[in-house]
């Protein structure tokens, strides 16, 4: 009887220590039971979509995402989108470009960010002295475009009174590749709007009018990198001797604002380009699966405070208001379009043969 109730109360003992180790898992889902999803994505979105919350977030909806990474050039002409079950570029001629291809009609646009400047004080203050940054119309610093271009034929030394920046070099702000990266092609978006009189590229005749413009912007810059992240973090460790402006996402720059970990330093700004152009990064479906994805990703109160919290606004504009606060614009008004993607190729292909 003894040997009995032993045997009795060590199982309930077992089943209490299982019991315990279930409830403690709480909404964690065994791996074989989620289904994974595959996509190929813009760089920039990688950190999130490899963030363990994100990764729960979407283990909840019983899906494993894997991404990807490529060029938003590239996933719209050269990756092979057959192994994959959705696209994600940071750009919206890409994705109508592959939207055009596929034959999709259902797209996601759940998050998106606007071109900026990464500088440092003292260059905002030679530029204000040469009219070039102003206070744009929501109370936050721009860097006029058109007054950008008078002065990118100049060297920092030739600026009048100029003693905190005297390098012998051009004033110019360092991009990436053209010919590989979203972020320099969303730049030739905006320096060609104003160098063809404030408009949208959109004929033969205004490619070639603004072609020798933008050319130089690029090729007097020397060597560039293929990705945001390498400019971005040559501002944050090389500091205004190497890298006085660079062009990145807002949402990079926010991001580490949020972050709070030290990377912006006292005298760093950010600065919005007058005028500027959003990055859309949107989501094409290439299988219902891929849709689902697209879906949570614009409309899972989760997934959108997350991707704020990596600075991107999201289809809630308060989700983003929430986390920036004083950070960020709620809204920059001084927005324009890109050229259509079949333009843009065209004003890249050019730039690339004069590298």
């Amino acid at each position: 009887m003894k040997r009995r109730l032993s045997i009795g109360l060590a199982v309930v003992l077992l089943l209490a220590v299982v019991a315990v180790v279930v409830w403690g898992r709480g909404d964690d889902q065994p791996q074989d039971q989620l289904t994974t999803v595959r996509g190929v994505i813009g760089s920039e979105k990688q950190a999130f979509f490899t963030d363990p919350r994100v990764v729960e977030a979407f283990a909840k909806h019983k899906l494993k995402v894997e991404v990807d990474t490529a060029g938003s050039r590239q996933i719209a002409t050269t990756v092979d989108l057959g192994k994959y079950e959705f696209a994600f570029p940071s750009s919206s001629p890409a994705a109508q470009k592959i939207q055009r291809d596929r034959k999709v009609t259902t797209v996601h646009t759940p998050f998106q960010s606007p071109m900026a400047v990464a500088t440092f004080e003292p260059i905002v203050q030679l530029l204000e002295a040469d009219g070039a940054v102003r206070e744009g119309a929501g109370g936050y610093q721009v860097l006029d475009i058109a007054k950008y271009l008078e002065l990118s034929d100049k060297r920092w030394d030739q600026l009048p009174g100029n003693t905190a920046y005297p390098a012998r070099k051009n004033v110019l702000i360092t991009t990436t590749d053209p010919r590989e990266s979203n972020s320099a092609a969303m730049y030739l978006a905006i320096v060609s709007f104003v160098a063809n009189d404030n408009a949208v590229v959109s004929s033969a005749e205004q490619e070639a009018k603004v072609l020798p413009r933008i050319s130089k912007l690029f090729l007097d810059q020397g060597y560039t990198q293929n990705s945001t992240e390498g400019p971005f973090e040559d501002y944050l460790s090389a500091g205004m001797g190497k890298t006085p402006m660079a062009l990145v996402y807002e949402s990079q720059y926010v991001d580490r604002l949020i972050r709070a970990d030290g990377s912006i330093r006292p005298d760093m700004r950010m600065l919005y380009t007058a005028p500027t152009v959003y990055s859309k990064h949107t989501l094409i479906p290439l299988s219902p699966n891929g849709d689902r994805v697209g879906q949570l990703l614009a409309t899972d109160p989760d997934l959108g405070r997350l991707a704020a919290t990596f600075g991107f606004r999201t289809t809630d504009p308060k989700l983003f208001a929430e986390v920036a606060r004083d950070k960020a614009p709620a809204d920059l008004i001084d927005a324009v379009e890109p050229p259509s993607f079949e333009t843009l190729e065209r004003l890249l292909d050019e730039v690339k043969k004069q590298y």
